[in-house]
């Protein structure tokens, strides 16, 4: 991820999820709270429910490459939360990649405006 960091420690996890605004759909909810800096940080939450540590695992990877491959699409300064719901797991790389993108149409972090321009 090149314009990102991740989100590691519980007090951040935590702090998005006191003070941010969350959207939902079929397979995710995402979590944002604007945190002041030139970079998003992102944090990926995929709970027991979900799945075996495999299942976990693999979404975790498809919410992480789906964030990527749209990274210069979406709006800085943003702490983005995205958990994982149990519908998920039998989900495709294109089903995840929808959501995300879904879910961030609905915060209005994801810069359409600017793509359509270039075109």
């Amino acid at each position: 991820m090149k314009f990102s960091e991740s989100l590691k420690k519980n007090a951040e996890f935590r702090n998005v999820y006191k003070k941010g605004a969350s959207f939902a759909n079929r397979f995710l909810v995402m979590y944002i709270l604007p945190n002041c800096t030139n970079g998003n940080r992102l944090g990926i939450s995929v709970s027991k429910k979900v799945g075996n540590s495999v299942v976990r695992h693999r979404l975790t990877r498809l919410i992480r490459e789906s964030y990527r491959l749209h990274e210069e699409e979406y709006k800085r300064g943003y702490d983005i939360v995205v958990i994982a719901r149990v519908s998920a797991n039998q989900a495709s790389f294109l089903e995840i990649q929808s959501a995300l993108l879904h879910l961030a149409g609905l915060h209005s972090i994801k810069e359409i405006e600017k793509k359509m321009e270039s075109v």
